[in-house]
């Protein structure tokens, strides 16, 4: 399960640079979540968030492919509702939090696949940057009650622990792991124009 904090990493996930014709949106971390899950014992998943994140979009509305996302998220935030288990993905047996205290994100490339969307981005957590591909839907934008225009993002990943240095792990006799290889990242994310 603490591998699935890298996850988030990805977390990170959310903050664009800026295009000619794009506005900046601000993620607004009240109304965004950046979440993942791994199995446990190979018979359960469990989940959990970073609670401390930030990122930036610039979103052009005429050429969405063209807009670019950049986000940064804070390893020690790491919640799984159970604070053993946190203290133990902040640890150098995972996220080692004090000498890797982000997980970051930079958007590459976007394209169009049907009605979802396929962004590429450097995704950087335990020191190793690798390209991950994001898939998701865009909605938006709308003009919320109080005068702000707001766009909503949706997006999975999996990632491999092993692949960004999060070794640790336990083998259980029928073969399976006490904490899954594979972490699945989820963002919902809310942004606001600035």
């Amino acid at each position: 399960m603490k591998s699935c904090y890298a996850i988030l990493a990805v977390t990170g996930l959310m903050a664009l640079a800026p295009g000619v014709n794009a506005d900046t949106y601000q993620v607004d971390p009240v109304h965004s979540t950046v979440g993942f899950s791994v199995k446990h014992l190979a018979i359960s998943t469990v989940r959990g968030v970073f609670t401390n994140f930030e990122g930036t979009i610039e979103f052009d509305a005429k050429k969405p492919e063209a807009s670019k996302a950049r986000g940064t998220v804070k390893t020690a935030s790491v919640n799984t509702q159970m604070e053993a288990r946190d203290k133990h993905l902040r640890s150098p047996d995972f996220f080692d939090a004090e000498k890797y205290p982000e997980i970051q994100f930079q958007t590459v490339s976007a394209r169009k696949d049907g009605e979802e969307w396929v962004v590429k981005g450097r995704f950087t957590m335990h020191g190793v940057m690798r390209e991950i591909e994001l898939r998701g839907t865009l909605e938006g934008p709308v003009k919320d009650p109080w005068g702000k225009t707001r766009i909503g993002l949706s997006a999975t990943t999996t990632i491999n622990r092993q692949d960004y240095g999060l070794l640790w792990s336990q083998k259980l006799d029928s073969g399976g792991l006490v904490v899954g290889d594979l972490v699945k990242i989820e963002l919902q994310i809310e942004a606001v124009a600035q």
